[in-house]
């Protein structure tokens, strides 16, 4: 009796560890389906491009399917020709007014939508999905139909005659400019407003009697309220205006005079329009490495904020 007394007891406690271990697997291999998708589809294509980077890979490699190996030929060349510093510079800052914009408007209408009446809110919600529903090869073309010279409707409402905004560097940079913002601000405004309608009102009835204004209730309340949302819609957004191809392509194809080459349009140029197919790999692994860390950076912030939360 009492050994039965004293396993009776003493199975529960052997039992909880096996269950706690249970439990703490459960997640893994509910994502283990979707790794092992993501594996094949981004990891063999990213893996493949590491090994194209090493190689001497152009024009009679891709009929013969021969390659001689060269080691890091083709990152040397990338790293000290004259366009490597140039094309970063010009990538950064590109990419910093795209998400600095997409962030500024898309906060703007997110506020103006927690302003409007029910009615209001529910059209500007609708726009705002159609826009981002939009694919952006025909939004694109779309684009180019309203700036178009001789027949665009933008010329012609702005009295500007057959003006080219691809021929001159200000313009095709606003024009690519105006592009992605506006595909990327409906993500940002709703995800912003969706955060924006989870703080208390009570908050904002306080510090109005207390005497706090508009910009100090937005300062004190509505941002911290807001950071890690704020953080995780910067990250998503630089990682998409950094890897903006199809805009650029379809609009200006890179020019004026190289104005609008971005690191990824450069990657594209070097490997398709120079049959220098290891050179384009190489800037490719870089760009990508550059992105990395850089996300590496906000994931961690992100992460901080979430723990001071």
């Amino acid at each position: 009796m009492e050994t039965l007394a004293t396993r009776a007891t003493v199975a529960p406690e052997a039992v909880e560890p096996r269950a706690r271990r249970r439990r703490s697997a459960l997640p893994y291999v509910l994502l283990a389906p979707a790794a092992l998708v993501l594996a094949l589809v981004i990891g063999y294509p990213l893996v493949r491009l590491v090994l194209i980077s090493f190689q001497d890979y152009g024009l009679r490699a891709l009929f013969s399917g021969r390659t001689r190996w060269i080691g890091f030929a083709n990152y040397t060349a990338v790293l000290h020709g004259d366009e490597i510093v140039p094309m970063l510079v010009r990538t950064a800052l590109v990419c910093v007014a795209m998400a600095g914009g997409t962030l500024l408007i898309g906060t703007g209408v997110a506020l103006a939508m927690r302003a409007l009446g029910r009615r209001m809110r529910t059209l500007v919600t609708f726009c705002l999905i159609a826009a981002w529903a939009v694919p952006s090869v025909a939004a694109t073309m779309l684009w180019t139909w309203l700036f178009q010279p001789t027949y665009g409707v933008v010329n012609w409402m702005l009295r500007l005659g057959q003006y080219d905004w691809t021929a001159h560097t200000v313009s095709a940079l606003l024009l690519v400019w105006l592009l992605v913002v506006w595909q990327s601000v409906p993500f940002v405004a709703l995800t912003l407003y969706a955060g924006l309608s989870q703080i208390p009102g009570d908050y904002y009835e306080a510090a109005a009697l207390d005497g706090a204004g508009y910009w100090t209730r937005f300062r004190v309340i509505t941002v911290p309220f807001l950071r890690p949302i704020l953080l995780l819609v910067t990250v998503l957004s630089v990682i998409w205006d950094f890897n903006v191809f199809n805009q650029i392509w379809l609009l200006t194809g890179g020019g004026p005079d190289g104005a609008t080459t971005t690191l990824v349009v450069w990657s594209f140029r070097r490997a398709f329009a120079s049959q220098s197919y290891g050179q384009g790999a190489a800037i490719a692994v870089l760009a990508t490495v550059l992105l990395t860390a850089l996300t590496w950076y906000y994931v961690r912030r992100l992460v901080r904020a979430g723990e001071v939360a």
